[in-house]
């Protein structure tokens, strides 16, 4: 394949994508509006022949690469959000701000998306359609992509992309190691809020009141067992209760109380039936304790679907780039969540993992994303932006042979 020299021109760049990396570790942000993120990507993408677009919304970057021949268009996506987490990590390159980290690793999917993008670019010639990068804000809770797709990013090239990829690093996985799936990749994440109203009273009589706590919590042991008793296993179905408030003295009823569940399942079966059940759970047992209960349901991201021939197209170019054994098929779906599933639910494409372990630490034992001790190592970072160009050039090379799209 073409492709093959992509790694030896990502090594060659390992140094620039470092220092971006960097850069953008140092100085994270969170949420839809991320000024000094944008800018950097812009510097990153500067003298590069393409065509940018900024977002309204918010503080998105789309690229796009006109090829040297016509054909289709590929889409490659790289979030640029932080968490609100603050670092515990003693590194040079530590973030500077209190309470913002790069705790799942957006800042490596940054400057890798910007690393193929100078990949390409070199390569333009050759390319046998456009190639639209996705630099995208708020992956985490705030339904960036979706904002993108209304703002047209998928219309960007011209006409749909005929497949979209994105990757993601993970703590867990050994540096330089992929890993995806066909079908179900990541699961749907949902919001589940319950109120409890009771009548307060004086915590040495609780029989002359209607208790809002001993009701929430019988509720959320009974959510526990209405999910075992309900859903198959294979096809799994989660509720944690993550958030619990209720009262302000020891010795007080009080006359409500809250909890919040975040729900997660991997089919749109599952999704619709848990969540007619966790109302009818906590309604019924409400009635049994003399409380009323206010139940909604936030819906989130939905279920991350990989397309099946994209994901063993993925496969194959990532044999073809690295050699065999750099591909590990996951066995299972990942109880997270990613809202890189609305471009999936709108164009077939795949969603990658990427180990990045520093060498010498067990990925077992490593902290996962979203900890404040969680460390990516920038070895991954050649890996990434290699892999994102190569799977754009190879799928655009595919279409134009007539073998897909």
């Amino acid at each position: 394949m073409a492709s093959m020299s992509f790694t030896e021109s990502a090594q060659d760049m390992r140094d620039e994508l470092v220092r971006l990396r960097h850069s953008l570790h140092r100085d994270p942000e969170v949420g839809l509006k991320l000024p000094r993120t944008q800018e950097k990507v812009l510097a990153a993408l500067d003298g590069l022949p393409l065509e940018i677009t900024l977002g309204k919304a918010l503080t998105s970057v789309t690229a796009v690469l006109r090829g040297g021949r016509p054909g289709p268009a590929v889409l490659l996506r790289g979030d640029m959000d932080a968490l609100p987490v603050t670092e515990r990590n003693d590194l040079p390159y530590a973030s500077r701000i209190e309470g913002r980290m790069h705790a799942c690793g957006h800042d490596l999917h940054t400057a890798m998306l910007a690393g193929a993008a100078h990949l390409l670019s070199a390569r333009r010639e050759e390319l046998a359609g456009d190639v639209i990068f996705m630099f995208q804000p708020g992956e985490e809770g705030y339904e960036g992509a979706r904002h993108m797709i209304a703002e047209g990013v998928l219309e960007a090239a011209g006409g749909r992309p005929v497949a979209a990829y994105g990757i993601h690093v993970v703590s867990v996985l050994p540096l330089g190691a992929f890993s995806s799936r066909p079908g179900p990749m990541m699961a749907a994440a949902d919001v589940f809020a319950v109120t409890v109203k009771g009548h307060g009273g004086h915590g040495s009589s609780p029989h002359t009141a209607r208790d809002p706590i001993q009701a929430g919590c019988e509720m959320v042991t009974a959510i526990q067992t209405m999910v075992t008793r309900t859903f198959d296993v294979f096809d799994p179905v989660v509720v944690t209760v993550g958030s619990f408030h209720g009262g302000s003295a020891d010795n007080v009823i009080p006359d409500e109380a809250r909890f919040e569940a975040t729900v997660r399942t991997f089919s749109a079966d599952h999704r619709a039936l848990v969540k007619r059940r966790l109302v009818e759970v906590v309604e019924g047992v409400a009635a049994a304790h003399g409380v009323r209960a206010e139940a909604s349901f936030g819906m989130g991201y939905p279920v991350t679907v990989n397309d099946p021939a994209e994901t063993a197209f993925a496969h194959a170019t990532v044999d073809s780039l690295f050699g065999p054994g750099r591909y590990l098929a996951a066995p299972r779906p990942i109880t997270a969540s990613e809202d890189f599933s609305y471009v999936l639910r709108e164009v077939p494409g795949a969603f990658l993992m990427l180990g990045a372990c520093p060498p010498g630490r067990d990925p077992a034992t490593a902290p996962y994303n979203h900890s404040p001790d969680a460390v990516f190592d920038d070895g991954a970072l050649p890996d990434g932006a290699a892999l994102y160009a190569a799977l754009a050039h190879e799928r655009l090379a595919s279409a134009d042979a007539g073998l897909g799209g």
